[in-house]
């Protein structure tokens, strides 16, 4: 352990070094003048200490050292944020000149914008005048720069990616014909006006000549599923095939069974395609599609498998689109390879329609989708009651339980959802196995209970879901695996414990397991009391705001988009200084740019477009699968 003392006009303060490595003692020396660095915490007595403080020797004659504005960098690995310091100066001095930054000069005008080099410059070595709130708040002019590039690039690969998408061969589809018009009037309720609004917009879509590539987001019962069948609709009247691939054998066990009676008395022929299905049958499943057979597909994962044909593909339909990848994307449109009997030309892509009960803020899904079209299904039914959520504490779970056990004996049913599936040794928190336990021989012991998380076998977690919606189970304690799709309109009940450890968005797509049915449902946030003022903020958040998107904002601005999606998704980008949710405002601006120079110069073939052709392919050619940069 080495302890020193510091000393300046202003005082004392110890400096304290826990298990210090032997080099340290080499650095420092008696009367020696540093520039220091840490956290300022309560030491002995009245005396101020910093732990571990980074710090640098400076000159004593020196005045310029001693004042000047430094960045805070993350340290990996423990390395000395003196070292980082000299590091990052020595590279801008080096190699800083560097740097590939070019935009073009209507753009850095319009936008009052620093080159990259002085940007960068500035940024890690900036001048003592400098506004240091500014810089803290990443809104200097340099900031500025740095992030309008990175967002300024991105869109431009996008923009560059949709028009490639666009000069492929697509499908035009006939208007609205005897199917459809069939369809609509075999519902028993009129559309709202989202959907007919969304409708029309994949019908232009479908209309077109190019292949289409269009996001529909919706919170959970706005009615995206009848959106989707209609469409699959056109597509099949026009004589082409339709596929719906679900994440989820359930889930596409659901679309199958909600969609199959529809199908019946307007004459299609509905399959239904999933992994489990024995060797026998599938063999079968898959002749009768590629043949021409079966109009409409509904599977899991299983329809891309190798060996599953649809020569006659005219839409894909991805359903909570966020649980696939772009990998599962491409092999949904692959499966047009067809025989040389089939009249459609090979060259012909298939229309997509990507399908998201996850509510994704219009900043994120420009970053995401900035390639697609994206409508949106504002709008719920009428009679959709919004669910009752409270926040409930430790000390109430008494009276919680009573609440549950007055549900349950009304013939209701409930979920109880747990952050951990089994006791961790590290997090001090209630798991879901232990609680299933405790739950079935305590306070539900009268009531049939069962158990579902993530480390379940599928046919397992299926075979409980299906005891659970058919009500042989009236209990079901869980982890978050039933946070999307599962519809059960008999539950009114969902309790969450340790709601504090879970994000906004995660927590609003839990809460719409309940609220399915005609009787009121309630939601109850159950937490410790320990969190911090600004997660219980949070949580408030979910008893006053039942809209997702407004819901998904908020979680943005806390979280930052890779945890916002529960996992990074191919094509999220990796920025160095841009937030999504504070440049919200610049990315709009940098998208503007960019597709006005693309509308210009659409294949970057101008002289002027050479360089941003160079820093494109670097940056993104890859990753965006931009084959004509080049």
């Amino acid at each position: 352990m080495v302890v020193g003392r510091l000393a300046d006009e202003s005082g004392f303060l110890e400096l304290v070094w826990y298990h210090a490595p032997p080099y340290l003692l080499r650095g420092l020396s008696i009367g020696q003048r540093l520039l220091v660095h840490g956290k300022v915490e309560r030491g002995r007595g009245i005396q101020n200490k910093i732990a571990h403080p980074a710090f640098e020797a400076i000159d004593p004659e020196d005045e310029a050292e001693r004042e000047k504005i430094l960045p805070i960098y993350l340290r990996p690995g423990g390395i000395p944020l003196s070292a980082m310091w000299r590091w990052v100066s020595l590279a801008i001095a080096e190699y800083g000149r560097f740097l590939p930054g070019f935009l073009p000069e209507p753009v850095v005008k319009r936008q009052q914008l620093m080159d990259l080099q002085s940007a960068m410059e500035t940024l890690h070595r900036p001048a003592k005048s400098a506004d240091l709130p500014a810089l803290n708040r990443f809104t200097s002019p340099a900031h500025r720069s740095v992030i309008f590039d990175e967002f300024f690039y991105l869109q431009l690969g996008l923009g560059l990616r949709k028009k490639q998408r666009a000069s492929l061969g697509g499908i035009s589809f006939n208007p609205e014909g005897d199917l459809t018009r069939r369809m609509r009037a075999l519902l028993p309720f009129s559309l709202t006006r989202a959907q007919e609004r969304v409708l029309q917009e994949i019908d232009r879509d479908m209309e077109s000549s190019r292949p289409m590539q269009r996001l529909v987001q919706g919170d959970v019962g706005s009615g995206k599923t009848m959106v989707g069948w209609l469409a699959a609709l056109r597509a099949i009247e026009n004589g082409f095939q339709a596929v719906w691939m679900a994440p989820t054998e359930l889930l596409a066990e659901q679309h199958f069974h909600n969609l199959k009676d529809f199908a019946g008395a307007l004459g299609v022929n509905l399959l239904l395609l999933t992994g489990s299905l024995a060797g026998k049958i599938k063999k079968e499943s898959v002749r009768r599609i590629e043949e021409g057979e079966i109009s409409f597909v509904v599977g899991t994962h299983a329809v891309i498998q190798e060996g599953v044909r649809v020569p006659r593909l005219g839409l894909g339909i991805i359903d909570e689109q966020h649980r696939f990848g772009v990998v599962q994307r491409m092999a949904l449109q692959q499966l047009t390879h067809s025989p040389a009997s089939s009249s459609m030309p090979s060259a012909s892509q298939p229309d997509i329609l990507l399908m998201s009960a996850t509510p994704i803020p219009r900043s994120l899904a420009m970053v995401l989708y900035g390639d697609m079209e994206i409508s949106i299904v504002d709008e719920m039914p009428p009679g959709r009651t919004p669910v009752v959520t409270r926040l409930v504490e430790e000390k109430e779970r008494a009276s919680l339980y009573e609440q549950i056990r007055a549900e349950l004996r009304k013939g209701h049913q409930a979920y109880v959802v747990y952050p951990l599936v089994e006791a961790s040794d590290r997090l001090q928190l209630r798991d879901a196995t232990g609680m299933a336990e405790e739950l079935s021989q305590g306070p539900f012991r009268e009531f049939r209970l069962g158990l579902i998380h993530g480390k379940m076998s599928g046919a397992e977690r299926d075979e409980t879901m299906r005891r659970f919606k058919a009500g042989e189970l009236q209990i079901l304690v869980a982890t978050t695996v039933i946070e999307v799709g599962i519809d059960v309109p008999n539950a009114t009940v969902m309790v969450v414990e340790h709601a504090e450890r879970f994000g906004l968005s995660q927590l609003h797509q839990l809460r719409g397991r309940v609220g399915r049915g005609a009787d009121r449902s309630r939601c109850y946030l159950l937490h410790y009391g320990t969190g911090s003022p600004e997660s219980i903020g949070r949580l408030k958040t979910m008893e006053r705001e039942h809209d997702g998107f407004k819901i998904a904002e908020a979680d943005l601005a806390l979280r930052g988009p890779g945890e916002l999606l529960g996992t990074r998704q191919s094509g999220l980008a990796d920025f160095r200084l841009a937030n999504l949710a504070r440049d919200s405002r610049l990315l709009l601006e940098a998208r503007k740019e960019a597709l006005e120079w693309l509308a210009s110069d659409p294949l970057l073939k101008r002289p002027e477009s050479r360089a941003l052709k160079q820093i494109l392919r670097h940056r993104w050619g890859g990753r965006l699968e931009l084959g004509t940069i080049g």
